[in-house]
């Protein structure tokens, strides 16, 4: 079974990764979600769903075999303690595991540099400014609901199912067609005929 990781906070927006998470643990997709936070308290989403994460940053084994890091956009991304993901991500981009973020999550790697080298998004190039001081990545910032670069992936707050789509492409659960038809059912409520 292949893992993908969605990194929790208290205040986790959970609808931004939830059309993608029920696609990656459909049966038949060798796929599996699990969760991770700085600890294994249980979080609070924005819409008031409780989660335990499976790991911890504190016991999470680097030797585990990740396929992708997702991380949720919502209310913690301005808390200090929320940082420590730092650690994980700077992993996955060492072995270009790939990174998906959303929304404020974009900020949180703007603050870290993690944009500054790849074509991104955000919520927006000034609220990104605001909320990193530090960043660098002016030039590499699209106006897009959700870009792919490489083993990055980022997506305005706005965008959950471009983001999704782009996360499902970029693993192969859907492709072509099948992709785009998957996409017209979410975005537009139907399939084109």
């Amino acid at each position: 079974m292949k893992r993908v990781l969605v990194f929790i906070t208290d205040g986790f927006a959970d609808w931004e990764a939830s059309y993608v998470t029920a696609e990656l643990n459909k049966p038949g997709t060798g796929f599996q979600v699990q969760t991770i936070a700085i600890d294994k308290n249980p979080k609070v989403s924005m819409g008031g769903l409780t989660v335990t994460p499976d790991y911890s940053l504190q016991e999470f084994s680097f030797e585990l075999n990740v396929e992708m890091l997702i991380i949720p956009g919502g209310t913690g991304w301005r808390d200090e303690k929320n940082q420590q993901v730092k650690e994980l991500v700077s992993f996955c981009f060492r072995k270009e595991i790939p990174v998906a973020a959303i929304c404020d999550a974009t900020t949180f790697l703007g603050i870290h540099g993690f944009l500054d080298h790849h074509k991104h998004t955000g919520n927006s190039l000034p609220y990104l400014k605001e909320g990193a001081p530090n960043y660098k990545g002016e030039e590499k910032y699209i106006v897009e609901q959700s870009v792919s670069d490489d083993f990055l992936i980022t997506a305005n707050g706005s965008g959950a199912i471009e983001f999704s789509r782009d996360i499902l492409s970029k693993l192969g659960v859907l492709e072509g067609e099948e992709l785009e038809k998957w996409y017209d059912i979410f975005k537009n409520g139907f399939i084109r005929s």
